[in-house]
């Protein structure tokens, strides 16, 4: 059949996606001897979740690490992961990670306009297990990047999850360095950082290099020959089939499959009722990737993430937004509580961590315990810190529920009013005493990182503070996730295997696309981005250095 097909194009190498793991992919096999190469994505823009999100890398070992003192050790980075991913590591594809990752930081930097910086205090997020840097170096942060060097391409990428342009990196934003002068320089260079910024210089790469982005072509089908993939059939904006051939391979970098509720319901470990990336990451490289015959791994994890749901949608086809939650449950003066009015987890933990707190099953109730929750504030809380998309000062949002008491605040919620009474009480007397005896919160340098708690205060005030001033907010919280974990397995090249463990010929796959090489692991911030781009790099250099036979 393939021998009779008209193809619409041809390329050595195609990449499904245009997120960071994507468009990585598509530079390295560029730069490593591709002649050509094409980036099919599914609607009229770049960037995927990467563009909306924190944008962070988690890279041990990298270069700034390094020159910055902070030693590494690879046995250190072994016990770390094993230690959030008990019995999940494959020791090649760990291997790989390790070893490329700091190369993959370096030769962006010298051969893209990416920049990173060091978030060199930065915590790994579970500070207190073996292996890891409870003082940070091993995440990294984007220089911010001026979207002017991107003319009219500027106006193809993602916007931010965030609900105003952040003009420079996370480090120049917590430790105070934009003046007003440099604000206004960045603003009128409409400079960006975050994901912004990482997409954005990635973009530029590509541009440079005259990649083609073809815009509105769903990958529909992998085209087989031989045991071989050779080829792609799309959707095109009109709904008609657009055939690409690739003359070395097909990279898979699609993202996740959370928007897709029957993929959901069949593999994922608990509920996930708000995702926050882009709602086209229904699983097309998946489904795709399991035609191929491809094996599958880590389908039961996702990178949870809170999240609030922040209106739904008047089209019947358009899908709801949700809004980040991960900041507002850390700062102190808040609490998440359960139907019972209950606590259930230490509120500053990382995200992801936390995200698995809401998957304990109740037996005699036959729920879930901890869905739904809600994040409970006061008017303390509301008068100095941002909640959401509302500033101090500003009227509630529309989500946000409103009551003088704490008893009329838990009947307009629907929690149980005397177990949210006491547990309140509870909370505010321990904050007195200085210790979250039940949760431990506050205790570890990640719960008390300024990026999440108020720096205002000492350790552990930084994240505890009571809630006592009226009137009280409730905000129904999400299930969410920054995307799904699981989907084909790949090795040390990023090749995609089958059953067998062999690599299917011409089929690679990186980012939120493949299974997760890091298995449940969520090391620091960065801890997607870290390894999709590392492993799109390497599918792209392995297919730029490698001529397949005929």
């Amino acid at each position: 059949m393939t021998n009779e097909m008209n193809w619409d194009l041809e390329a050595d190498v195609v990449v499904l996606g245009s997120g960071g793991a994507a468009l990585t992919a598509a530079i390295a096999a560029k730069d490593f001897g591709a002649s050509d190469v094409v980036i099919l994505e599914r609607n009229g823009m770049v960037g995927g979740t990467t563009a909306m999100s924190g944008g962070m890398l988690w890279i041990p070992g990298n270069h700034h690490q390094i020159a910055k003192g902070i030693e590494e050790d690879d046995e250190d980075i072994v016990a770390y992961l094993d230690a959030t991913a008990p019995g999940q590591l494959d020791p090649d594809t760990l291997m790989a990670f390790m070893e490329t990752g700091p190369e993959m930081v370096r030769y962006l930097e010298e051969n893209t306009p990416v920049r990173f910086v060091s978030f060199s205090d930065f915590p790994d997020y579970q500070p207190y297990l073996p292996g890891a840097k409870p003082d940070g170096g091993r995440s990294l942060d984007n220089e911010a990047f001026s979207f002017d060097r991107l003319g009219k391409w500027a106006s193809r990428v993602n916007p931010s999850k965030m609900a105003y342009p952040i003009r420079g990196s996370l480090v120049e934003a917590t430790r105070g360095l934009l003046n007003e002068d440099i604000l206004a320089e960045r603003e009128a260079g409409d400079f960006r950082g975050l994901g912004q910024a990482l997409i954005g210089s990635l973009y530029l790469g590509v541009v440079e290099r005259e990649i083609p982005v073809e815009f509105e072509k769903r990958a529909r089908q992998l085209v087989k020959q031989d045991d071989r993939i050779v080829g792609v059939v799309c959707e095109d904006a009109d709904g008609r089939d657009f055939h690409v051939r690739a003359r070395r391979g097909v990279v898979i970098a699609t993202g996740g499959f959370e928007w897709n509720e029957k993929l959901v319901k069949a593999f994922l470990r608990g509920p996930l009722t708000g995702p926050v990336s882009v709602p086209e990451n229904e699983g097309d490289g998946l489904m795709m990737a399991i035609d191929a015959g491809a094996q599958l791994g880590n389908m039961q994890n996702a990178f949870w993430m809170q999240s609030v749901l922040e209106f739904e949608p008047q089209h019947r086809n358009a899908k709801p937004n949700y809004l980040l939650g991960s900041d507002e449950r850390a700062r102190p003066g808040a609490i998440l509580v359960n139907r019972k009015g209950k606590r259930f987890v230490n509120e500053a933990a990382n995200y992801n961590a936390l995200g698995k707190s809401l998957h304990a099953f109740d037996a005699g109730s036959h729920t879930y315990a901890n869905l739904p929750y809600w994040l409970i504030i006061d008017q303390r809380y509301r008068d100095k810190y941002p909640t959401f998309n509302a500033e101090p000062g500003s009227p509630p949002p529309s989500f946000m529920m409103q009551a003088d008491t704490l008893e009329e605040l838990a009947e307009m919620a629907g929690i149980d009013a005397k177990g949210l009474v006491e547990e309140v009480g509870h909370f505010n007397a321990m904050v007195a005493n200085g210790h979250d005896d039940d949760f431990q919160r506050g205790d570890t340098t990640y719960d008390n990182f300024y990026m999440w708690g108020d720096p205002s205060f000492e350790a552990p005030f930084r994240t505890l503070g009571a809630i006592d001033q009226g009137p009280f907010y409730a905000v129904k919280m999400e299930a969410g996730a920054l995307g799904t974990a699981g989907g084909p397995r790949i090795n040390e090249n990023g090749q995609v295997l089958d059953w067998d463990d062999n690599p299917i010929a011409g089929l690679y796959a990186a980012g939120n696309a493949s299974a997760a090489v890091l298995g449940e692991a969520y090391g620091g911030a960065g801890g997607t981005l870290g390894p999709g781009l590392t492993f799109g790099f390497i599918a792209g250099r392995h297919l730029g250095c490698h001529i397949p036979n005929r």
